[in-house]
C-alpha cells in the first residue's frame, strides 16, 4: 500500500495511491489507521508533499555501502556510524531546493528510508517489522567541503531543503534488503545498486538507531548510499528510483 501526503487546495491530507487515484484518508494514518472517506482525486490533479514530517527527528547512516566508503576515501567503519538531520531538512517529491550559500560542493545520495511506526526503544533485529510503517525514498544531500571543514556533520548534513523524501510511503515492499537503487541527475545514470549490497542489513541499521534514541511514530532512519554520489548544481534535476517503492525527484537552485 502506498501512503501519500498530498495537497488540494490549503491543508495536507493523506491518502492511499492506487489506479492513479489518491483515496483521502479519514486523519493521520500514523495514529488514527488506513480509513478511507469515499473522496478521492485523480493523481495528476494533486502536489505530492513530503510524504511525513517526522515529529522528532531523521537518523542517517554514513558509510554503509562498502563502495562508496572507498569512493571517498574512507574506511568502512566497525560500527555503523550515525548521524542526526532536523525535521526542518525535509521536502517533499518536485519542491525546488535552494543550495545552500555557504557551499560550494553539494551532493546528492540516494537512499532508502524507513519510517517508524509506533514507539520503540532497544527493538532487537529481528522484531524491527514490527515497529516499521513503510519505507520511502531520500536524497541525502550533504555539503561536501563543510563535512571536511566542520568536526560535526550537522551543518553538512542538516542544512534546510537536505532531506528530500518521496514520493510516498510505500508500506511493504518484498523485501527490503533486495531493492535497486538508481540515481539519474539530469537523466544520465551516476548511481545503480542495491540493499542487497548493505554491509548491514535494515533492520540491522533500525535496531541500531534504536540503541540510541526512543524512536517516535513519523521517524525517518536513513540507510546510507551506494557508490556513485557527485556533485549538483543549479538547474539539476536529480531522480532517484527504488525498485517498488518510486522515484523522488528533486531540482536545484541558488
Amino acid at each position: 500500500m502506498r501512503i501519500a501526503r498530498f495537497v488540494v487546495d490549503s491543508d495536507p491530507l493523506y491518502g492511499v495511491v492506487e489506479d492513479e487515484k489518491v483515496h483521502v484518508l479519514a486523519g493521520d494514518p500514523f495514529f488514527q489507521g488506513i480509513k478511507t472517506t469515499g473522496v478521492s482525486h485523480e493523481l495528476d490533479d494533486v502536489r505530492l508533499v513530503a510524504p511525513i514530517i517526522p515529529r522528532s527527528k531523521v537518523v542517517g547512516f554514513g558509510r554503509t555501502y562498502r563502495e562508496h566508503a572507498e569512493e571517498l576515501g574512507n574506511e568502512v567503519p566497525t560500527e555503523p556510524l550515525m548521524f542526526l538531520k532536523p525535521n526542518t531538512s525535509v521536502v517533499g517529491h518536485g519542491d525546488p531546493i535552494t543550495l545552500p550559500a555557504f557551499s560550494d560542493e553539494v551532493s546528492f545520495e540516494g537512499e532508502l528510508a524507513v519510517v517508524i511506526g509506533r514507539i520503540c526503544k532497544d527493538v532487537p533485529a529481528e522484531k524491527v517489522p514490527e515497529v516499521i510503517f513503510g519505507y520511502t525514498v531520500a536524497n541525502d544531500l550533504t555539503a561536501r567541503d563543510a563535512q571536511r571543514t566542520d568536526p560535526q556533520w550537522g551543518r553538512a548534513k542538516g542544512f534546510d531543503g537536505s532531506c528530500p523524501l518521496g514520493p510516498w510511503i510505500e508500506t511493504s515492499p518484498d523485501n527490503p534488503d533486495d531493492l535497486g537503487i538508481i540515481s539519474r541527475v539530469n537523466g544520465e545514470v551516476r548511481q545503480d545498486g542495491s540493499t542487497s549490497d548493505l554491509i548491514w542489513s535494515v533492520n540491522d541499521l533500525v535496531a541500531k538507531a534504536s540503541e540510541a534514541f526512543t524512536l517516535l511514530p513519523g521517524d525517518v532512519i536513513m540507510t546510507g548510499t551506494p557508490a556513485g554520489v557527485g556533485l549538483v548544481s543549479e538547474g539539476d534535476v536529480v531522480e532517484i528510483e527504488i525498485e517498488q517503492i518510486g522515484t523522488l525527484r528533486s531540482v536545484f537552485r541558488r
